[in-house]
């Protein structure tokens, strides 16, 4: 088995715990950042534009994605811009399509066109992937993140959808795929499997990373300590009824 840092898939954590962020960026495997409003609203952020920038304070030169949070697409592009502007290592975050399922293809060009690099989340089908591709600048670098972990939530094996994906995106050398949501560590030696180029992995499940390689018979050991200590700690007793 390889070392995550044997890998060619590159890692992104995932997340907006601020005091995670500082340890992950101390970690050489971490190659870029990620966020949602999702995650930043369970972290407690309220102060958007403070919190990006003291993201960026922390992670130096490599690649964050924040995201826009309006529903309407003139509005979409505004704070677009704007967040463009808060470093050359950001990415734009521009969900495939708006609430009422309207896709954002124009709005994805033009971004493209003038040189923002997006990062266009939420897709989970090929059908999606091939309709914003051609709405991606050949000359700008972009990301496409596909849900695969929502995909194996509907009982669907994410794989096969991912390594279609992987070939969809050799018509654009400036476009990277990005292994969105995964469920488990285990994805992450999937998606390098398949040749997808990046991974967005929480914080909680980079936290198993020490695991990697852990021999199972040790491991095995470790559960029954864990089970006994629980128990005594609990003080659990089954009193003789008889």
């Amino acid at each position: 088995m390889k070392a995550a840092s044997e890998l060619s898939v590159k890692i992104f954590a995932d997340g907006a715990d601020l005091k995670g962020i500082s340890n992950l960026s101390r970690n050489p495997v971490i190659k870029g950042f990620t966020t949602n409003p999702t995650l930043m609203r369970k972290a407690g952020i309220q102060d958007y534009r403070g919190f990006a920038r003291e993201v960026l304070g922390i992670i130096g030169e490599r690649p964050v994605s924040f995201e826009v949070f309006s529903d309407d697409f003139a509005e979409m592009e505004r704070q677009a811009m704007e967040i463009a502007s808060w470093g050359p290592n950001v990415y734009v975050k521009i969900p495939v399509t708006n609430t009422r399922r309207e896709f954002a293809g124009e709005l994805i060009r033009s971004l493209a066109r003038t040189g923002v690099q997006v990062n266009i989340t939420a897709l989970l089908t090929n059908e999606q992937v091939r309709a914003v591709l051609e709405c991606l600048s050949p000359q700008t670098r972009s990301c496409v993140s596909v849900f695969a972990g929502r995909v194996a939530d509907t009982g669907r094996d994410p794989v096969p959808l991912m390594a279609e994906a992987v070939q969809l995106l050799k018509a654009n050398s400036k476009a990277e795929l990005i292994w969105a949501s995964p469920r488990e560590l285990l994805n992450i030696f999937h998606a390098d499997a398949v040749g997808c180029h990046i991974i967005t992995v929480t914080h909680d499940i980079l936290n198993k990373l020490p695991l990697v390689g852990k021999d199972l018979a040790e491991y095995s050991l470790d559960t029954v300590k864990m089970f006994y200590q629980d128990a005594r700690s609990a003080g659990f007793q089954i009193e003789t009824t008889r």
